[in-house]
């Protein structure tokens, strides 16, 4: 996932998703409506159709440079993945967490796909983590996701 991708988009992404994160639009100028929730999102399109809006990030907020890359945990705390991608439907709904799981210093890994309902996000001390409730052999078992780490 590109730098500039997530950063132009990342509010959007975690604006509805719950389980992670929320933020809100930024208000408009006095005597403009709000935008409808279709109106908001990434878009896919070769130039820009809408207004340039701010967002502000609240402390609360997760940044998917902190995600991408974190080590997913049982509640066993054992290393059962780690997180490689996110999944963002229609450019405004973060629908998916890509997820290594097994193999050994890259090889034989596989790929499954988690809804971010069902995982949490903790930063204690500077060390994120991500937490499921599972086991190596539910996510071995898992429905795997053909994915190529290759920027397409």
């Amino acid at each position: 996932m590109s730098k500039s991708l997530v950063f132009g988009a990342l509010a959007l992404i975690f604006a509805t998703s719950s389980a992670l994160a929320q933020t809100s639009p930024a208000s408009p100028s006095p005597g403009t409506a709000m935008p409808a929730s279709s109106d908001t999102g990434l878009k896919m399109a070769d130039t820009a159709t809408m207004k340039l809006r701010f967002v502000n990030v609240k402390p609360a907020d997760i940044m998917s440079s902190k995600l991408v890359g974190t080590t997913v945990y049982n509640n066993k705390n054992e290393n059962v993945g780690e997180v490689e991608d996110l999944v963002i439907e229609n450019g405004k709904t973060l629908t998916g967490v890509v997820v290594s799981v097994g193999g050994f210093l890259g090889m034989g890994e596989s790929y499954v796909v988690l809804d971010p309902s069902t995982l949490t996000f903790s930063d204690k001390d500077g060390k994120s983590a991500v937490h499921a409730d599972t086991d190596k052999d539910t996510l071995k078992n898992a429905p795997k996701f053909e994915y190529s780490k290759k920027k397409t």
